[in-house]
């Protein structure tokens, strides 16, 4: 009995010192794990590691409490991250492509990012130090269309696409209206309207990826500046019956191209317009008007559908 008794305490001895010896390396294994660095090889070795060339280069940016750092980009800004709460970021009043960025705080000592997006596809990143003094507070970033060694970006960085755009490149979708703009073609020469020295006329219809393009001129044959109030592309009735109401369909332009709002005397100019695609019913048709601000000489003029469907198809971009 004495000899099962030893036997038994044995036993118990050893369960405990194997338990103890599991707890102190499932201690280690846990510390091992915390303390050693990630190599990013998960999943047995088929997750493939992000390689250099697939990162877009940050630019360095420096930002203060007392100052304000402003960043001007080549066209509207349609999103806006801050990698931390160190940091204070707004578009300006009364702008779309100007960005303002401060400090939230005094000598923030971590490095934090910032990500920007912009109407025509592209994707801007920084990383942002607070500096009491910054260097530049006024920056102003270079447009994309470069060949990779130019800017700080790769050659393979992609476009970001907007939802209203469907399938189509913003930058795509700029480049074809430079191109309409610069090439200047007359393809259409029987729309337009002329009143009080003031010519409106519609130079051309473009197609290309389910998005219409509209080129249009304003000429001012007077002394007198003509001041845009606003244009707009409407589908309306051809034929409204008495005490019928008007039915109207605003079409919205998705991008304009070179959209003044002077055309000072004597001067010409042209502007492009990149709607998304539609058709006029027989009994519609489409209305252009453009309004003269504190003026009375507004300009209207009317599109069939047999003129809409003979859109020209661009298949090559010509930019000068």
């Amino acid at each position: 009995m004495k000899h099962l008794l030893i036997l038994l305490a044995f036993a118990v001895s050893a369960m405990t010192a194997n338990a103890q010896e599991n707890r102190q390396q499932a201690a280690t294994d846990t510390l091992a794990a915390v303390t050693s660095p990630s190599t990013g090889d998960y999943y047995q070795g088929y997750t493939r590691p992000l390689t250099f060339n697939r990162m877009i280069p940050p630019y360095a940016l420096e930002v203060t409490f007392n100052k304000t750092v402003h960043v001007i980009f080549p066209s509207a800004i349609r999103y806006v991250d801050l990698g931390s709460a160190d940091l204070m970021a707004a578009k300006a009043d009364g702008t779309e492509n100007v960005l303002r960025v401060k400090a939230a705080l005094r000598d923030f000592s971590r490095e934090s990012n910032l990500a920007v997006i912009t109407e025509d596809g592209a994707y801007y990143a920084f990383n942002v130090k607070y500096a009491d003094e910054p260097v530049k507070l006024s920056v102003e970033m270079s447009d994309f269309l470069h060949d990779g060694e130019a800017v700080n970006r790769p050659n393979n960085a992609l476009q970001v696409y907007m939802q209203e755009l469907g399938q189509e490149s913003p930058l795509l979708v700029r480049l074809i209206m430079q191109s309409i703009y610069k090439n200047n073609d007359r393809e259409i020469k029987h729309i337009g309207c002329k009143r009080f020295g003031i010519q409106h006329t519609l130079k051309g219809i473009y197609t290309h990826n389910g998005l219409l393009y509209f080129h249009l001129q304003l000429k001012n044959s007077s002394n007198v500046p003509f001041n845009v109030d606003f244009i707009t592309f409407k589908i309306v009735d051809k034929q409204v019956a008495k005490r019928t109401a008007i039915q109207e369909q605003v079409m919205w332009p998705l991008r304009a191209y070179n959209n003044l709002m002077l055309i000072n005397g004597q001067h010409i100019e042209r502007m492009v317009f990149a709607m998304p695609k539609f058709t006029i019913p027989d009994d519609k048709m489409l209305v252009v008007e453009l309004n003269e601000q504190n003026g009375g000489r507004h300009q209207r003029f009317t599109v069939d559908n047999a003129d809409l469907v003979r859109a020209k198809v661009i298949n090559e971009l010509k930019v000068k």
